[in-house]
Parts: C-alpha cells; sequence; structure tokens
C-alpha cells in the first residue's frame, strides 16, 4: 500500500507539472484566469500556470471562414429567393472574445444569418442580382458594428448564390430579350436618323451645284450598266425632265414664229 501510494503521489505531481507548461503557436493566444478570475492574455511561446489556481483558455487568432447556410427571404419587390453567404473573420481581442460572448463562432454566425436576410429583404431583386459588391459592404459594415464588443473584427462578407424558381427564371429571360430588343430598335433609329442627316448634307451640298446631279446620275447609270443584266429602270429626276419640257417647248416657239 505504501509503495501504491507513493506511486500515485508521483503520477499526480508529474502530472501537475506537466499542466503548469503549455506552448502557445504564433498564431494562438491564452486567456488567464487566476481563480475564476480575469488575470491576463499571455502567448505566443511557453507559458507556465500554477497548477489548480490558473487555467488558461486558447483563441486562435487566424482569420476563420464561416459558411453561412442558404437563407430563404422574399426581396421588397415580393420574389422569394434563397441566399447563402461566406464571412471572414477573425479575433482581435481574446479577452472580450472569451468573456464577453458564450462562444463568439457560433453567436458570428447565427447574427450572419440573421442580418443576411435582414440586409438583402430590404432591396429589389435586380439590385440584389446587380449591386452585389455594394450589398456585400453593406452586410460587413453592419456585422462589424455589431461584433465589436465581441472582440471580432469582420474582414469580408460574400454573397455567393442567389437561387430562383424555373418561372422568375424563365421571366428574367423574358426580361433580357425585350431589352436586346429595345436597344436594337433604338440603335437601329439612331442610326435611321444619322443618315438622315448625311443625305440632307448631301443635297444641299448637290443643290448648289446642278450640274453635279446630272453627272451622279451619269455614274449611276454606267456602274448599272456593268452588271449582267437584261432590263434597267433608271429614274429620271424631275427638274431634268422639266428643263428638257422646256427647251423643247422654247424650240417649237422659235419654229413657230420662223416664216419659214
Amino acid at each position: 500500500m505504501m509503495i501504491y501510494s507513493v506511486a500515485s503521489i508521483v503520477i499526480i505531481v508529474v502530472a501537475l507539472l506537466i499542466s503548469m507548461f503549455k506552448v502557445l503557436r504564433e498564431y494562438e493566444r491564452g486567456v488567464v484566469f487566476f481563480l475564476g478570475r480575469f488575470y491576463l492574455v499571455k502567448g505566443p511561446g511557453l507559458v507556465i500556470l500554477i497548477p489548480i489556481i490558473q487555467q488558461m483558455v486558447r483563441v486562435d487568432l487566424r482569420t476563420i471562414v464561416l459558411d453561412v447556410p442558404t437563407q430563404d427571404l422574399i426581396t421588397r419587390d415580393n420574389v422569394s429567393v434563397k441566399v447563402n453567404a461566406v464571412v471572414y473573420f477573425r479575433v482581435v481581442d481574446p479577452k472580450m472574445a472569451i468573456n464577453n460572448v458564450e462562444s463568439y463562432f457560433e453567436a458570428t454566425s447565427q447574427l450572419s444569418q440573421t442580418t443576411l436576410r435582414s440586409v438583402l429583404g430590404q432591396h429589389e431583386l435586380d439590385e440584389l442580382l446587380a449591386e452585389r459588391d455594394r450589398l456585400n459592404k453593406d452586410i460587413q459594415v453592419i456585422l462589424d458594428k455589431q461584433t465589436d464588443n465581441w472582440g471580432i473584427k469582420i474582414a469580408t462578407v460574400e454573397v455567393k448564390h442567389v437561387d430562383l424558381d424555373e418561372s422568375m427564371i424563365r421571366a428574367l429571360a423574358k426580361q433580357a430579350e425585350a431589352e436586346r430588343v429595345r436597344r436594337a430598335k433604338v440603335i437601329h433609329a439612331t442610326g435611321e436618323l444619322e443618315a438622315s442627316e448625311k443625305l440632307k448634307q448631301a443635297a444641299l451640298v448637290l443643290n448648289q451645284a446642278p450640274n453635279a446631279v446630272q453627272l451622279r446620275y451619269m455614274q449611276t447609270l454606267t456602274e448599272v450598266t456593268n452588271e449582267k443584266t437584261s432590263t434597267i429602270v433608271f429614274p429620271i429626276p424631275m427638274d431634268l425632265l422639266a428643263t428638257l419640257s422646256g427647251q423643247a417647248k422654247s424650240k417649237n416657239t422659235d419654229q413657230q414664229g420662223d416664216p419659214k
């Protein structure tokens, strides 16, 4: 019995001695409590604790990736969507992260879910799809403000997926097609307007030189005759017909006035 008692005492002493020494990595800190009261934050490196009297809680200072589960929400224009996101955060104050909240990871996760639904539900579907960067920033600012008392720094928030039902996808496809048709009509109308302006300018230039019109028609006739066609329909300008008619009338008048 004496041997067993001594062996037990030796084992207990060795265990206490081992528990006195803790090694913290570069990215770890130890929140030390002295008889239940906060004492100080130690680390990294070797940390020596008084057995039983002092206890230590490890805190990881590296950036933590939090995957926010898919959330069902209704946008401001009454569209039901499913959204999930990812949050990057880290502990900047180990003392606050341990003393001010029971589990900073679980608390940050739940807060991220509620904030995601609250912020995105205030916007319309078009904003949710087109202005994702701005919405990410808004969520990040709100989360960072609310977790500041926990010693948590929210680095980045990214909305990953926005899932819509099939009917809404078809409606968006029709809307996009209608928008493309509208743009095509606007471009066509703009081209017609620019072409009409150029034609107007050309008409003004040709009006200043009447002979240029006849030269233009002769050039066009020459180009048409080079084509392998059996029939040529060539428009004659009305002013040219008026000129020829005037010349013919003048000639007839001269012949009638001639005594011969």
